[in-house]
């Protein structure tokens, strides 16, 4: 009997250890939206969207996150050389060991997306959708142009809603502990079943698509177009959406959100330009709203991250 009791505690320690074992370290990933070189000044030039996007990549490469996500609108003035290549110069300061995953927005491809203007982002920028793994967490990157606004490309629409389909079964039966949709547009600002508007996906293509999302086990939707920030849960999906690292408009700062990532759980909070915190340390999570990075204040040089009108 005491040899049995001895090999049930041996097998109980050995469970707990491989438990511990293969429990995910907790991470962070940040999200950057709109950086959207050219909105400040109606695209006559972009010298503050240069100044905040280079102050967000300095505190990229100070903070060393996992992995950072750039939720579309790149650009104000779709296929514009100059504003692509400013952007393309700052994202390329980012340190190679952070890895950056990308997507349209509407400025990118135009709020009525042509096969053209899928065809140049694509030839420049690698596909507009696609799946990625990061530890315990399985990102779905969409290009919402074609689900908010697919009058032009009824074949690119339906290209990708076939293989999103086939994505999402796979990641149903994958071992990631959470699933994240990223995309542009928002699917909804304040509850699933909200008017039509500018600013959220359209009902008839948002119901199917949650509920496929519910199905799959998503949890969690990031999104920016809204130039400022709103949160928002309905029915087990929370809808984030993330203000601009370019020109906000209303109550709004520039900024960026952090992500906070364990095996149970995602949390994240926005943080405007002159309040990114000095350090994340993974082991205790965001925590309180910790103080500004040095030299980092409303009235950081060189030009202080400035408000939309």
């Amino acid at each position: 009997m005491r040899r049995i009791l001895v090999l049930v505690l041996v097998l109980v320690a050995a469970v707990a250890a491989s438990a511990r074992q293969t429990a995910q370290t907790p991470f962070f990933f940040i999200q950057l939206s709109d950086p959207q070189f050219g909105f400040f000044n109606n695209d006559v030039d972009f010298p503050q969207e240069t100044a905040n996007f280079e102050f967000v990549v300095a505190n990229i490469n100070r903070l060393k996150p996992d992995f950072v996500v750039i939720t579309g609108d790149l650009i104000n003035k779709a296929g514009d050389p100059a504003q692509m290549a400013e952007y393309d110069r700052i994202k390329k300061m980012i340190l190679p060991s952070i890895t950056v995953y990308q997507m349209p927005g509407n400025h990118d491809l135009e709020n009525a997306p042509t096969p053209e203007r899928l065809a140049a982002y694509r030839a420049k920028y690698g596909p507009d959708h696609y799946v990625f793994r990061h530890k315990n967490v399985l990102g779905v990157v969409l290009d919402s142009t074609v689900i908010h606004t697919p009058d032009k490309v009824p074949d690119q629409l339906a290209e990708q809603d076939a293989w999103l389909k086939a994505e999402l079964a796979k990641a149903k039966a994958s071992d990631a502990k959470h699933i994240i949709v990223f995309q542009h547009h928002p699917w909804f600002l304040a509850k699933a079943d909200e008017d039509d508007s500018y600013y959220n996906i359209p009902k008839v293509r948002r119901e199917p698509l949650l509920a496929l999302f519910r199905d799959a086990g998503v949890k969690t939707l990031v999104s920016g177009h809204y130039h400022q920030n709103a949160v928002a849960t309905d029915a087990g999906l929370e809808a984030i959406t993330t203000g601009p690292v370019g020109r906000p408009i209303g109550p709004a700062e520039s900024g960026l959100r952090i992500f906070y990532v364990t095996d149970t759980a995602i949390t994240h909070r926005y943080f405007d330009l002159g309040l990114i915190p000095t350090s994340i340390n993974p082991a205790r999570g965001l925590g309180a709203a910790p103080g500004p990075a040095a030299g980092a204040g409303r009235g950081a040089a060189p030009a202080a991250p400035a408000r939309g009108q």
